[in-house]
């Protein structure tokens, strides 16, 4: 039985937000690890577009780890793929044995990254998709919840606590979350990792200027081009799926996850998403001209911590992946990295990704083996 009372949730990002106060009101003791403790306040309110409200406490708030991570029956991380490494190795003398250590987000490599740190015996947990979209209100005291999910689906390793985790999370979430039954299910998905650079490939490639007289709406302009890119990018996503050992109902192909039919359709459905409504292109003012924000997390994040790690993966198996490459050279041109030479994974910039080759994985076996 988990006995699980207080609860570190490490980052203060959105998501950071939401979740901590969700906890709070449902009963747990929440520490927040976050780099900016001065700036949050003891109580967090959380609002949504229904017009719902509700309020959390946080019981201590630390840029240390044991002063949160310690004190706590649990540990689960809200932060970008850059920050899981170093974050993992700070918490690794506070995990004691049986101690859950999650992710909110796995398609950043977070479960290879945490057994190469914290070792074969530890219990991780991580999220297919996050709980909610959810945006930053006021840093350190509130924020705004702008969609729901349905459902949820949660991975567990080793798999002897995925049903009490699952329901631990339904409860905490109000949505149904069920266990999945192989990590990868939980790590390769054609949510961000997929989505964010094939927007972003599909709105800029034919452009010859960085610079524009107005700001991109992200979803609301989405274009057939960009659909057929996406779909494009799924279907190697989906080959590299059909190799391994997981469930495919559990990581459905892009259309049959939106209920399209095609290009044009799938556009019709990202476009009247209310939760995408008013989501913007980064971009960088300076007088009356916009120019791409290439430092912004679509590019270091989705790319080196998403549509790579997806590459990686292929690599291990050895499947080719020809559109994925064409936007994974052009993105890493945008953001002057290199991490492709050619089609290969030989680029300077790879030991600053979350690769499964960075983590001692290079066969499929290894991959099929992790757990």
């Amino acid at each position: 039985m988990l006995a699980i009372k207080s609860i570190c949730i490490g980052g203060g990002g959105s998501l950071g937000h939401v979740i901590a106060a969700a906890l709070s009101n449902k009963g747990y003791v929440v520490n927040l690890w976050t780099g900016h403790p001065a700036k949050w306040q003891s109580e967090i309110t959380v609002n949504d577009l229904n017009g719902q409200t509700f309020k959390g406490a946080l019981h201590t708030v630390s840029s240390r780890a044991e002063e949160t991570v310690a004190v706590s029956d649990m540990l689960l991380l809200c932060v970008p793929g850059f920050m899981i490494e170093q974050m993992l190795r700070e918490a690794k003398p506070y995990v004691r044995p049986g101690m859950p250590v999650g992710s909110v987000v796995c398609s950043n490599g977070f479960f290879w990254i945490a057994r190469h740190i914290l070792g074969a015996a530890a219990g991780l947990f991580g999220f297919q998709r996050v709980p909610y979209i959810c945006r930053i209100t006021e840093y350190g005291k509130s924020a705004m919840i702008k969609g729901y999910k349905s459902q949820l689906k949660i991975s567990v390793c080793p798999d002897a606590k995925a049903d009490m985790l699952a329901d631990m999370f339904s409860q905490v979430f109000e949505t149904p979350t069920y266990p999945l039954g192989h990590y990868l299910e939980a790590t390769l998905t054609n949510s961000n990792p997929l989505l964010h650079p094939a927007r972003i490939f599909g709105m800029l490639s034919r452009e010859t200027t960085d610079s524009f007289d107005k700001e991109f709406l992200f979803y609301e302009q989405w274009d057939d081009y960009s659909s057929e890119v996406l779909i494009r990018c799924d279907s190697e996503l989906q080959r590299i799926i059909g190799k391994l050992p997981v469930d495919r109902t559990e990581i459905p192909c892009i259309l049959d996850y939106y209920e399209s039919a095609d290009a044009a359709s799938l556009t019709r459905k990202i476009r009247s998403i209310t939760a995408f409504k008013g989501i913007k292109m980064s971009m960088i003012r300076k007088a009356d001209t916009y120019r791409i924000d290439y430092s912004n997390r679509y590019f270091t994040e989705d790319i080196p911590f998403g549509l790579l790690i997806i590459k990686s993966v292929a690599v291990a198996m050895k499947v080719e992946t020809p559109y994925i490459d064409k936007v994974l050279l052009w993105m890493q041109n945008k953001m002057q990295k290199e991490y492709l030479t050619a089609s290969a994974l030989r680029g300077k910039d790879l030991s600053g990704s979350g690769i499964v080759q960075n983590f001692g994985i290079h066969t499929v076996e290894q991959l099929k083996g992790l757990y």
